[in-house]
């Protein structure tokens, strides 16, 4: 089928197009309606369906695929491999349940992850789902603030931490962070289950708090526990997001609707069959690691490779070395970490056979033309991009080589994908723009399977954070884009004051109140400005008290530990710009616009309402003597 029928059905016959993509997973009771929009902009998918996400990731496959791998944990760090068959992850996934259930988890319970791209992290995850508990993972590179915020949102009864992680050959310990986040939170679990790895031997243990999961999984090896079937749309995780207010977003998924999104994806974008194998190099605590290091590759039957560490260690070549090791067929990596290996000899890019490397999709920041033309010739497959968020779970622009693969034009993740219902439109007046004109990405209700359903216990932010921007019910992306004659779609950049971070999403707001827990800062306003590697880097301007007398570049490093203790070290203002005033409007909002354009020795805008016209002076002479750190 081509891509146009496929597209036109799902947009035309959106109940007929996934009562089909539905067969590709098992449900316990088949679905009484398929779509459920009485409500809008909420919506229900494969309603009264019941199913389970580990259900359909492992068990499933056991008649046909047991001796398989299902998941490679490799660590370029502790130089530790596992392999790791559908069954023998059947009995690691049960008997992970099996814990959780000792400790009294059960459905509808949050657990908290907080581990590095570890096996334990997949069986974790699968455990929760398979009794229906609804996990939480949490980026190990976040500060203990940021996990102290996911915890307090979640309210969990139990968090899944380890010892250490390690990066570049350097131990990063995560029980002080843990500790730390436990100590702030308002509403700590009664318990944290320890994976220890042995990397911190001085690593201290809350006596009746702390347990130790190797204990306990030797007390529980070997006992099967049952699948808790779940109705299609109870919720399965939550994934928290930054946004344009300090309080993280969480994220909620449902089940069925992501099982289905899953299943189809996998196969027909990133043409995944069973018994091949896929190599995404996210973080299982980003939208990417949960839905294609887990999910994605697991319930359509194939081998997921996780990976921990950097990828120029031992050497710029292991992650192709790897390629041809497990005969890697689909890899999706960030154009973040491509250039940082354009940065090596081209050599490294040869130097293994990746005859059985079919496709790399990159996504979580554009791609620029230069790493896409030495990735296609260095490596001789198609490069595709693709544009997706944390909120619809899985590429909402893209192209479909699963299915038919249409021509690459650069600078464009693509085509809509399944179910996505787009319009670019005017941000003031809502008219939908013609082709080649700026505007907002927006999808039209409903949102396709897999999206998500709201924000984690609060229906009005989900309502007010991405459908009250226009007059009509729409989902903003928040995202600018023009749509050329084609079709396809190129992404602009954000409307609102969330950067992108080496395609980790960022508020501002949360940066600048780090920043103001220094006891000399006065006011602070950060904004995302382009970098050459990550995209973009936060950069800090700021006021000090009156009082503050202390040494600017002394204060302006503190200032970054500032957000380093609360955020971790990927949130690090790059710059540091301390002045004596900043540009605001006579309603006293700051003009981060107008910041982030003079830095880039761009127009500042229209500055009609600025309240102190000297302050934009101020600025344009520090930006001419340079950051204070």
């Amino acid at each position: 089928m081509e891509y146009e029928d496929f597209y036109r059905r799902s947009i035309d016959e959106p109940e007929l197009f996934w009562l089909e993509q539905a067969q590709r997973i098992h449900w316990k009771t088949p679905p009484r309606v398929i779509l459920d929009q009485s409500t809008p902009p909420f919506r229900r998918w494969f309603v009264g369906g019941t199913t389970n996400l580990c259900y359909n990731a492992v068990d499933r496959h056991l008649a046909e695929r047991a001796e398989q791998l299902a998941l490679v944990a490799f660590s370029t760090e502790t130089g530790v491999t596992r392999e790791v068959s559908y069954r023998e992850l059947y009995g690691e996934v049960n008997t992970f349940a099996a814990v959780l259930v000792s400790l009294g988890v059960g459905k509808g319970d949050r657990v908290v992850i907080y581990l590095p791209n570890i096996a334990e992290a997949v069986f974790a995850m699968l455990a929760c789902a398979r009794i229906g508990a609804i996990h939480s993972v949490v980026f190990g590179g976040f500060a203990a603030h940021n996990l102290a915020l996911r915890i307090d949102d979640a309210k969990p009864v139990l968090l899944i931490a380890t010892d250490a992680g390690m990066r570049g050959g350097k131990v990063l310990p995560y029980k002080p962070l843990v500790d730390a986040a436990l100590s702030e939170s308002s509403y700590p679990p009664r318990h944290v289950l320890m994976v220890d790895r042995g990397l911190d031997a001085s690593m201290a243990r809350s006596e009746g708090r702390d347990l130790d999961y190797a204990e306990l999984r030797a007390r529980h090896a070997g006992i099967e526990v049952p699948v808790t079937w779940l109705e299609s749309n109870e919720p399965s995780y939550l994934l928290y997001t930054s946004g344009t207010t300090g309080k993280p977003k969480g994220i909620q998924r449902d089940v069925g609707g992501y099982a289905v999104a899953m299943a189809m994806s996998t196969r027909m974008i990133f043409d995944i069959a069973p018994g091949q194998v896929m190599f995404s190099t996210s973080d299982v605590g980003w939208a990417v690691g949960h839905s294609y290091n887990v999910y994605g590759p697991l319930i359509g039957g194939a081998t997921s490779l996780l990976y921990e560490g950097l990828p120029t260690r031992p050497d710029p070549g292991i992650w192709w070395q790897l390629c041809q090791r497990y005969g890697v067929h689909t890899m999706f990596s960030s154009p973040t970490a491509m250039r940082v290996l354009k940065k090596q000899d081209t050599s490294w890019l040869s130097a293994s056979d990746l005859s059985s490397l079919k496709w790399l999709f990159l996504a979580g920041e554009p791609l620029d033309e230069p790493t896409a033309h030495w990735l296609t010739d260095g490596l001789g497959v198609p490069v595709i991009d693709n544009y997706w968020q944390t909120e619809t779970g899985w590429p909402a622009i893209t192209l479909m080589p699963g299915l038919d693969l249409k021509p690459l034009k650069f600078g464009s993740p693509g085509l809509p994908s399944p179910g996505y219902r787009m319009k670019i439109i005017d941000e003031h007046s809502g008219i939908e723009q013609p082709s080649h004109q700026k505007g907002v990405l927006v999808f039209e209700p409903p949102l396709p399977p897999g999206c998500l359903t709201t924000v984690w216990r609060d229906d009005a932010r989900y309502v007010s954070s991405y459908f009250s921007h226009f007059n009509e019910l729409l989902y903003s992306s928040l995202d600018w884009a023009i749509r050329d004659d084609d079709g396809y779609i190129t992404i602009l950049g954000r409307t609102d004051d969330v950067i992108n971070v080496a395609g980790h999403r960022l508020g501002t707001r949360e940066i600048e109140e780090s920043i103001a827990t220094h006891n000399a800062v006065a006011e602070a306003a950060v904004v995302g400005v382009y970098d050459a590697l990550k995209g973009q880097v936060p950069v800090v301007f700021a006021t000090l008290k009156q009082d503050a007398a202390e040494d600017h570049r002394v204060v302006a490093q503190a200032m970054q530990q500032c957000v380093i203790d609360r955020l971790g070290a990927i949130a690090k203002p790059a710059q540091v710009y301390i002045v004596n005033a900043l540009p605001k409007t006579r309603s006293g909002k700051l003009l981060r616009r107008s910041l982030q354009a003079l830095i880039q020795q761009a127009d500042p805008g229209d500055l009609s309402t600025l309240d102190d016209p000297g302050a934009l002076d101020e600025v344009r002479r520090a930006l001419e003597r340079g950051p204070d750190q």
